[in-house]
Order: structure tokens, then C-alpha cells, then sequence
């Protein structure tokens, strides 16, 4: 261990993996550390064994839930867009020669106490019965404006630039009401909250493109796309990948610690007894507790189902998103549903998540508005963890620290801590222009 190294990284979280993975890529010497002995840090996947554990203290579940090792139940479950930034990434480093996709059967938004599919396109609007007669064709011409909008084509633009225009200006314009302004920001354009109405509109309208040529790309039930088996597969990918660039995995080492010079930059990590040097530290906040503050946290409650979740068309795998403004929140909540067809449970077993930006001290009420919507559980585990943002200057301390991950069950937000943490650690943008038809993804027959 006692070498010298470009970067150490230290947490085997899906966004570590991936700074490895990148950065591996462009021929930097990587050494890749996790004081836990197992992949993936608070974005691992845990078999019924393991999930009983953690959260009933023993580890023998009811026979009746069919065997362990055939769940795989992501602790941070997300989606992927089928055309969005992840699926470049993944592409960019040909990590997914190891990894299969399959493409999710739907996508769903939560209107007035209802569970109504998200309609994507001019077409869909005009079938969908979240809009009345009126909105609907409203709604299909704003669509039709988004679908040939393309940036470099001014006449597409209507004389507007989206540069300047806000979201809200572009909305009225075509006089949308609050419902559907309300779906298409949260459940199409994937905002978090509601800032976006106020920002200028260009990264609303590429959001929606987004949406609608990922569906497109696989002509499934929704954009997203999920591995099978989950997404534990996405660290060992990357930990093949990053072997075969020379990089180095190495998990269960305990006490890893940052060592610093007397300048206050990283220099090193140490392990027992011996110390790696480097040039620069990647890491997760648990890895630097002194250089984080905490910003919030997420509430969660993790379900084994028999069934799909009622009113998606039977979806074997789902994200239902549950606008703050439907349940007079400030934040969104997202449910989150995968089974057997993804490998992630047993044959008639259904996983659920849902997750929401915790609001008060009591997550079972708290979330009660998504669970309400599962219809019967098998079992059900509560569970709440802190989000912690870094406070360093990378530049003074040479320590680039990644956020907690946020409630969101899809990857849009995640992976754009990872592209601004890699242009701070090699102060270049990572080109993304690749072949999308790389990464396939079997759909349902």
C-alpha cells in the first residue's frame, strides 16, 4: 500500500464508483478504499438477511418471503433517464458491457388523491384524463412547441429566448393551468421544487425533451431504465472496470484516515499502520466528518409487497412522484416500486420505497400520504438518515467531498454532483457527446 497515487477514493457509494471509474478512464492512478467490507457504502443492496439486520436487529425473516439471497433491495433506489446524463456516463467509460438493463414499466404523478400516468407527448396529453377538454388541447400545443423546439434552430424558438424567458413567462403564455404546470414540472421536467418557475426556461424545456426522447428510446411504458439485479451491480462494475486501467480496489479497512500536511493539504490516506500517499482525497462525508454540515434528511419507509402498486397497470416496476403541492408539503415525495422482473426479489415479491425530504420527526406519519397508496404490505421498515453537503475549499485542503443523496428515486440529481466534482478535481468538463445505442435495455414481451 505504501505507493504513491494520483487520487485516493474512499466509500464505494455509486458517485465514488463513478469518479473512479472516470478518472481511472483518463489514466490517473486510482486507489479505491471502503472501510466497510462491502460494496456501495449508503447506497449498498442488502439481501432479506442483511435488511433484517439492519433494521430488526436479528437476521432470520419469516420463511413465507421466499429466500435471501434473491433479494437485492437498493438502499438508495433511483431510476435512470434512458437518454439522461447516467447513461452517458456509463457509456463514456464502457461499463456497461457488464451490466443489463431493463427498461421500467411506469411512470406515474399523483393528481387530486389519484394515480395518473405522466403523458409525455402531444399525443398522450390529448388521451390523458388529468386535463379537462380545454387544458388538454392547451397542453398539446405546449407540447407540440417543446417536441420542435431545438436550440440552434431559431425558427423553432417562437421568438422567444429561453436564455432570458422564464419557465413562468413561456407556461402563461400558452395558459396553463396550476395542475398541470404542477405535473409537468415535478414528474416530466424532474424539478425538486418549484425555483424553476423563475429560472430561465431553457433547462426546463431540455428536461422535458429529455423525458420524451428517453421514452421514445425503448418504446416502454416510461424513460427510465433500471440494471437487473439493481444497482448494486454499478459499483462492481466500475470496480472491474477501474482494474482493468490499473486502479486499485480494496474493501474492509477499517479506520481509513485523511492525513494532512502542515498546510492543511491532504497528502496521504492511512490504514492500519501503513499510509498511501496522493495527490488529492475523493470521498463520501462520513470519510471527513469535520469538513460537512448537515442540511436536512431523508425519511424513508422500505416495503416487501405481493402485488404492484394498485392503479399503475400493474407495473412490475414503477416511480410514482407526489407533488409537494398535492400534499401541501415544501418538498416532493417519490414511490418507488421494482420486483422479481428486475432479479430484485423472489418470484411475486414487489419492493416499495417511499421516500420524501423529512419534514418533521415522524416519518411513519410523515410519509403516510405514499404508503396509503401501496395498498397491503407484506413488511414494512421506517428509517430516516442525515444529508450532509461539504464545507471545504478543495482548493486549500485538496478534499473533494460528494453529498448525501437526496430522497429523489431517479439519478438526475446525483449524477450532476458528480460531473461538477469532476470538473473541480480536473478542471475539465467531461464530454458526454457518445453513442447513445451502446447502452440496450430489454423490455417487457
Amino acid at each position: 500500500m505504501d505507493e504513491e497515487y494520483d487520487v485516493i477514493v474512499l466509500g464505494t457509494g455509486l458517485k465514488e464508483c463513478i469518479l473512479s471509474g472516470l478518472l481511472s478512464v483518463d489514466g490517473l492512478k486510482v486507489l479505491h478504499m471502503d472501510k466497510n467490507d462491502y460494496y456501495g457504502g449508503e447506497s449498498t443492496s442488502l439481501s432479506l438477511n442483511q435488511l433484517w439486520k439492519r433494521f430488526k436487529g436479528s437476521d432470520t425473516p419469516p420463511e413465507s418471503l421466499g429466500s435471501s439471497r434473491e433479494f437485492n433491495v437498493d438502499m438508495v433506489p433511483k431510476f435512470m433517464m434512458a437518454n439522461g446524463t447516467l447513461v452517458r456516463v456509463l457509456i463514456h467509460t464502457d461499463v456497461t458491457k457488464y451490466l443489463n438493463f431493463k427498461v421500467v414499466d411506469g411512470s406515474f404523478v399523483y393528481n387530486k388523491g389519484k394515480i395518473y400516468k405522466v403523458p409525455a407527448t402531444d399525443v398522450e396529453a390529448l388521451k390523458s384524463p388529468l386535463m379537462g377538454l380545454f387544458e388538454k388541447r392547451r397542453a398539446r400545443k405546449f407540447f407540440i412547441y417543446v417536441q420542435d423546439f431545438e436550440e440552434d434552430d431559431p425558427k423553432s424558438h417562437e421568438g422567444l429566448d429561453l436564455h432570458t424567458v422564464t419557465t413562468r413567462e413561456i407556461i402563461s403564455k400558452y395558459g396553463l393551468e396550476d395542475d398541470t404546470i404542477d405535473f409537468i414540472g415535478h414528474a416530466l421536467a424532474l424539478h425538486v421544487d418549484d425555483k424553476y418557475l423563475d429560472e430561465p426556461a431553457m433547462e426546463f424545456v431540455k428536461r422535458m425533451k429529455l423525458y420524451a426522447e428517453s421514452l421514445a428510446r425503448f418504446n416502454g411504458g416510461s424513460p427510465y431504465i433500471y440494471p437487473m439485479y439493481g444497482l448494486g451491480e454499478l459499483p462492481q462494475a466500475f470496480a472491474r472496470l477501474s482494474a482493468v486501467y490499473g486502479g486499485t480496489y480494496m474493501l474492509d479497512k477499517p479506520d481509513c484516515k485523511v492525513e494532512f500536511d502542515e498546510d492543511g493539504k491532504a497528502i496521504g490516506v492511512s490504514s492500519e499502520g501503513e499510509t498511501a500517499k496522493c495527490k488529492k482525497v475523493v470521498c463520501d462525508p462520513s470519510y471527513l466528518p469535520d469538513k460537512v454540515e448537515k442540511i436536512g434528511k431523508v425519511a424513508r419507509a422500505m416495503c416487501i409487497m405481493s402485488h404492484p402498486i394498485p392503479n399503475t397497470n400493474d407495473s412490475h416496476s414503477a416511480q410514482v412522484i407526489l407533488p409537494q403541492k398535492q400534499l401541501g408539503r415544501k418538498s416532493d415525495m417519490y414511490l418507488f416500486c421494482c420486483s422479481y422482473s428486475h432479479n430484485v426479489a423472489p418470484k411475486g415479491k414487489y419492493i416499495a420505497f417511499v421516500t420524501t425530504e423529512a419534514e418533521t420527526d415522524n416519518p411513519e406519519e410523515e410519509l403516510k400520504p405514499g404508503i396509503d397508496l401501496l395498498g397491503p404490505v407484506d413488511e414494512i421498515f421506517f428509517d430516516t438518515y442525515d444529508r450532509y453537503v461539504p464545507t471545504n475549499n478543495h482548493g486549500e485542503d485538496n478534499c473533494f467531498i460528494s453529498m448525501s443523496y437526496d430522497a429523489t428515486t431517479h439519478f438526475e440529481s446525483t449524477v450532476k454532483d458528480v460531473l461538477a466534482m469532476y470538473t473541480m478535481i480536473t478542471g475539465k468538463a467531461l464530454d458526454l457527446s457518445v453513442d447513445l445505442s451502446a447502452a440496450s435495455a430489454a423490455t417487457e414481451q
